[in-house]
């Protein structure tokens, strides 16, 4: 099959995500990657052809966009750019979503896609919805949290994973997992049980899931929420998702025979997710389709609060690059806390007044930059 044939992607990051979705698409018959927005240098990369710094030339390279730069400020500049030349957008950037997702999916087709977390309970809610399940949790498993790693732990393991420094304090402090349920809390039209969720340390999913729908049946609603892997478990968590659901009584014996158990909550568990190597799912979806596996919706009911860890003092800058060290994030409703900074906005903001460790950080502490991901922000508070 020529070129001619195939779907022009183009992809805004070069990060482990950005790269390795480059690299599967050239192995698929059915789509090339077209452009490359980059922020480094085009020069620094072997086919440096298709890497780009102007978003205007990925603009017109491409049938349609995936981002996954990241960077939710940056983002929400070129992503809104490419809708409204009106070019369909697939993201892995749940924090793009839970910032300014809601205001530019006015502006056209923007979804999260299957390979991460949100997009794998999307993928699995869509297919239980239609046998008819009614889902009580659409839950995260977890293998570890320390909620202040140092810098020295986090340096380690950002090199001996290939990730960046920002990414793997995020998921060991939490701040991944608190971004991820927040955008299945909205998308699917679940809450959030309480500040920074229940996460239950359990030693099994069965038993812990249990435990987490009676809370979402006490509260009359779903809830988005996690498992922590207990370090008593016998196996650590799987690096999947579950979701535990009810079902009509009357099919409790044939559920019984399926190996779901007794009722009356049943657990479904996919225990891997892909990233890069299932974005192309959504891709063919969305251009043969229109669809929308998940997004940030219309009426959001849920963002991730800036906590502080230690004091920070007026006049401290904290940076996009180095947040892990100042702050992390705890998934909130919003009408409880509608003057917080999402953390999504932590980025070359300036204390203006002294925060203490454990502290929310609201607008009234700090200076933030105008940008177009904080007025994104600004339309969100007026749907929520």
């Amino acid at each position: 099959m020529g070129n001619i044939d195939k779907k022009k992607i183009g992809i805004i990051g070069t990060g482990f995500i950005g790269g390795g979705l480059k690299k599967t698409i050239s192995g698929l018959d059915d789509m090339m990657v077209s452009s490359v927005l980059t922020r480094r240098n085009p020069e620094d990369f072997p086919d440096k052809e298709v890497y780009t710094n102007s978003y205007q030339e990925l603009i017109d390279k491409s049938d349609l966009i995936v981002e996954c730069n990241g960077d939710p400020v940056y983002a929400t500049e070129i992503v809104n750019k490419a809708l409204t030349a009106g070019l369909p957008v697939v993201t892995m950037d749940a924090e793009l979503h839970i910032t300014s997702g809601s205001f530019l999916s006015t502006r056209g087709l923007i979804t999260e896609a299957e390979g991460d977390q949100p997009g794998a309970l999307a993928a699995l809610n869509r297919d239980l919805a239609t046998m008819g399940f009614k889902p009580l949790v659409y839950g995260n498993l977890k293998g570890f949290l320390n909620l202040n790693p140092t810098r020295e732990e986090m340096q380690y393991w950002a090199k001996l994973q290939g990730i960046s420094l920002d990414q793997v304090t995020g998921f060991t402090d939490g701040t991944k997992i608190q971004i991820e349920q927040v955008l299945v809390a909205n998308g699917l039209g679940a809450t959030i049980g309480k500040q920074a969720m229940f996460g239950y340390e359990s030693e099994d999913i069965d038993e812990g899931s249990r435990r987490l729908a009676d809370r979402a049946k006490e509260l009359g609603s779903p809830i988005s929420d996690y498992l922590l892997s207990s370090p008593q478990a016998k196996r650590k968590f799987p690096a999947g998702v579950f979701i535990t659901a009810e079902y009509n009584p009357d099919q409790a014996p044939a559920l019984k025979y399926l190996k779901l158990g007794e009722g009356p909550y049943y657990t479904m568990i996919r225990n891997f997710h892909l990233c890069h190597l299932e974005i192309p799912v959504t891709i063919r979806q969305v251009l043969k389709n229109g669809d929308v596996l998940l997004d940030n919706s219309d009426h959001p009911v849920a963002s991730v609060a800036a906590i502080a860890k230690k004091t920070l003092n007026p006049g401290t800058v904290i940076r996009r690059y180095d947040r892990g060290f100042q702050i992390r994030g705890e998934a909130i409703l919003i009408k409880d806390d509608p003057n917080h900074i999402p953390v999504g906005l932590i980025s070359d903001v300036i204390i203006t007044r002294e925060v203490e460790p454990g502290q929310m950080l609201t607008f009234d502490d700090v200076e933030v930059p105008d940008s177009l991901a904080y007025r994104a922000w600004r339309y969100t508070l007026c749907l929520a």
